[in-house]
């Protein structure tokens, strides 16, 4: 079965930051592109950054460039979003997926989904 489960969002003041954690199993990690999205109340959901572990290549939107930063721990096949200088726009439900093409912030490329995790940034 595959599952993506995500942990580390929560509240936090403007210019703050924090570490979300997606951890992955039942599939080939390196396989796959892992992709994190962010869906703001009464916004689509849009995508932040998309990770391969097969050869480590990271894509970001550019509304969180030079701010966020992904990394993926093979070993453990979890991948990270390090979120820096955060601001009260980057509230919403962070989300990570895996899907089959790198770089890609489209969701509809991504087949599998976690349940999200709340990050709430306060003014």
């Amino acid at each position: 079965e595959v599952q993506l489960v995500e942990s580390g969002g929560g509240l936090v003041q403007a210019g703050g930051s924090l570490r979300l954690s997606c951890a992955a199993s039942g599939f080939i990690f390196d396989d796959y592109a892992i992709g994190w999205f962010r869906q703001a109340p009464g916004k689509e959901r849009e995508g932040v950054s998309s990770a391969s572990s097969s050869d480590g290549s990271i894509y970001y939107a550019d509304s969180v460039k030079g701010r966020f930063t992904t990394a993926t721990d093979n070993a453990k096949n979890t991948v990270y979003l390090q979120m820096n200088s955060l601001k009260p726009e980057d509230t919403a439900v962070y989300y990570c997926a895996a899907g089959g093409v790198a770089g890609s912030l489209y969701e509809y490329e991504y087949d599998y989904w976690g349940q999200g995790t709340q990050v709430t940034v306060s003014s």
